[in-house]
């Protein structure tokens, strides 16, 4: 366990939207400082609510809120110094070029003189953005855009970054792109970064440790390889040619080697001591049941894997059939 003092604390956060919407059902959350922390969960899920009251852009019903070392609802002055937000949207201003939007985002925080024109062209230079710097952002690509949402949250050094959904609409040549240089920013600088991302993979490359949010509330917490570790053995995953009768978890619970079944319409999931194994068996108990099968998979278990133990659901379902959504967090402010 870590001594680190944690740079982000929150205790017993609730949030309800107008109209009856609960956001946040009681969210707690611990970050250590110099690390990236994960928020993991489907569009819906609470996550970027808790990045608007972690970052002061609301407040909520009732909880505390702690953001490197100040209190967020008391003090949000504080905070906002402290930090450094890159929002679902960008905040650029589209008919001024790159640099003058860092030149602008440093001297909003105090930065003057020679300083704040080294920094920017440090960032650019960084980003691979020194030529796109004397253009204007509005001919810029997704990923060039995305890069220099990522500078301007780091113009002024800030303690802790906040990443909302930093991918989402990138191709994936721009998206591990993104990944590589958020990698950097925790090894280089020593950052705390505070990632919400709804991409299972992202979550599990990136983050030292994530949380795992459903329905508002977090279900589970640690650091991906062990979470994963947890679940013993390998997944096998089943797709039925029609939906599962009642009948399928009774024909599989009690098989030697297996464990964990659960049944999702067509889908049928179950934890195999030795999936290899354990796939003949269970062909022949649905066929026993009369459920004709499709397809099966064996694996080895992942964050998907560990989503439905916990939450009860698969992330792609949840996805598709997830709470009404809520308000997503504003490109305007950093």
């Amino acid at each position: 366990m870590s001594t680190r003092a944690p740079a982000v604390q929150a205790r017993h956060l609730v949030k309800t939207y107008p109209g009856g919407v609960t956001a946040l059902r009681g969210m707690d959350l611990t970050v250590t400082a110099g690390t990236v922390f994960g928020l993991l969960g489907p569009n819906g899920a609470g996550k970027s609510t808790t990045v608007k009251i972690l970052t002061t852009l609301a407040r909520p019903d009732s909880g505390t809120v702690s953001v490197a070392g100040h209190d967020a609802l008391a003090h949000p002055d504080r905070v906002r110094r402290a930090i450094g937000v890159v929002a679902q949207k960008s905040g650029a201003d589209p008919v001024a070029t790159g640099r003058e939007n860092l030149l602008l985002q440093g001297r909003l925080y105090g930065m003057r003189g020679a300083a704040v024109r080294q920094r920017a062209d440090a960032l650019l230079a960084r980003f691979g953005l020194t030529d796109a710097g004397k253009r204007l952002v509005k001919g810029y690509s997704g990923g060039m855009l995305r890069r220099l949402d990522v500078a301007l949250g780091l113009m002024h050094r800030p303690q802790v970054l906040f990443l909302d959904e930093p991918t989402t609409g990138l191709d994936p040549e721009a998206r591990t792109a993104m990944w590589d240089e958020i990698a950097r920013l925790a090894g280089d600088e020593g950052l705390t970064i505070v990632l919400t991302t709804h991409y299972l993979e992202e979550a599990d490359r990136l983050a030292e440790r994530i949380a795992i949010v459903d329905r508002g509330r977090i279900v589970v917490e640690g650091a991906p390889d062990a979470l994963k570790g947890e679940l013993r053995g390998d997944a096998v995953h089943v797709e039925l040619r029609a939906e599962a009768p009642d009948v399928v978890t009774a024909a599989l619970t009690g098989l030697p080697g297996v464990h964990e079944v659960r049944t999702e319409g067509r889908r049928v999931s179950v934890r195999a001591e030795d999936g290899a194994a354990a796939v003949p068996l269970l062909l022949a108990a649905l066929d026993r049941a009369g459920a004709a099968v499709a397809a099966a998979t064996v694996a080895r278990p992942s964050l998907d894997d560990v989503y439905l133990r916990h939450a009860g659901r698969r992330f792609q379902d949840a996805e598709a059939t997830g709470p009404t959504a809520v308000p997503a967090l504003s490109g305007g402010a950093r």
